[in-house]
């Protein structure tokens, strides 16, 4: 496989004020990337800018908007073309953000405040950017999804709802992208857990037991993978025109145990993670939902007990590996 060369190449990449965004900046910049870095963080992505050695006239620039906002989306790409005087190669949707709720308990603002970043967001990134990739003749989509893009666990359905909406959208992209012989690549990532600040942006609403401090701990219980590290893995994962591209050892073992197990999964994240998520307050007791059913067990005790060894194994190896790991969510 022919790897690709940043040199000389214009990137865009949301949430690129902090973590693996802000990473995936300075990397791009180090290998003479022309990068657009944006954010809706004035401070935040000009500390990025700042960190990358650029400026407003210089080959790094930070730009400030909503990617939940279309129209400002399709503005930002027209700004980026006039500013930079060609059209981009490559667009990183990295930006996101988390919810922690039960179905029950959801309130719909919050489900479409997390639907407009994590979904719409890349949506529109990639829709407005797309005739730029085009027209530049070789050009680079990459979404950022997630490990919650190929499993489900509690508390998790919005999250779920717009990971596995960017998995779909992303690997549609890529079959339309091949069929019509465009001059575009296409990436979806699958981050594990990574330690970045996003769990500060992230909403927690529900009465299941579960509070910020549980949420929080949870996280840094599951962090395995540094933003430095993470942001390496998808810059090697664009350069090889990798179509799917897993953050993390826990991101590998989930796809494994995914195609393994098939929908029997859910078995293993009902033993892992109903624990986790509504067993660590006062409320528990009562909240706990019920055992899961006969028929979502692995086929055989011995596939169950290797499930959920395996799966043990990350939270208890990701805990001892990274003790001084901040609160982190699965990207």
């Amino acid at each position: 496989m022919i790897s690709k060369s940043f040199q000389g190449k214009l990137a865009v990449v949301t949430g690129a004020g902090s973590g693996i965004g802000r990473k995936l900046v300075l990397n791009l910049a180090r290998q003479g990337c022309e990068v657009a870095a944006c954010d809706i963080q004035r401070e935040a992505v000009e500390e990025t800018v700042a960190l990358a050695g650029g400026g407003r006239d210089d080959r790094v620039r930070a730009y400030v908007f909503d990617v939940a906002d279309r129209e400002a989306f399709f503005r930002h790409a027209d700004l980026i073309k006039s500013d930079f005087g060609r059209p981009a190669n490559l667009i990183i949707n990295n930006a996101g953000v988390g919810l922690g709720a039960s179905v029950r308990e959801m309130r719909w603002e919050d489900f479409e405040w997390l639907m407009g970043i994590n979904f719409w967001g890349v949506c529109y990134g990639t829709q407005a950017f797309l005739p730029q990739l085009i027209e530049s003749g070789d050009g680079h989509v990459v979404n950022v999804s997630s490990i919650y893009g190929m499993i489900s666990g509690p508390l998790t359905s919005a999250y779920n709802a717009a990971k596995f909406g960017v998995r779909g959208y992303t690997e549609s992209l890529r079959i339309e992208m091949r069929a019509e012989r465009l001059p575009v690549e296409v990436s979806c990532v699958h981050p594990g857990g990574i330690r970045t600040n996003i769990a500060k942006t992230s909403r927690l609403t529900t009465t299941a037991g579960l509070d910020q401090a549980d949420f929080s701990k949870w996280f840094e219980r599951i962090t395995l993978t540094s933003p430095d590290k993470a942001a390496a893995i998808i810059i090697d994962g664009i350069r090889h025109n990798r179509p799917r591209i897993l953050v993390g050892p826990d991101a590998r073992v989930i796809d494994l145990m995914q195609r393994t197990l098939g929908i029997r999964y859910q078995w293993v994240a009902g033993v892992l993670l109903n624990p986790l998520m509504y067993g660590k307050s006062k409320n528990a007791a009562a909240a706990s939902p019920p055992p899961a059913p006969a028929s979502a067990e692995p086929a055989t005790k011995s596939a169950r007990k290797r499930a959920v060894k395996n799966a043990k194994s990350l939270v208890t190896d990701g805990a001892e590996a990274e003790p001084e790991s901040a609160a982190c969510i699965l990207r």
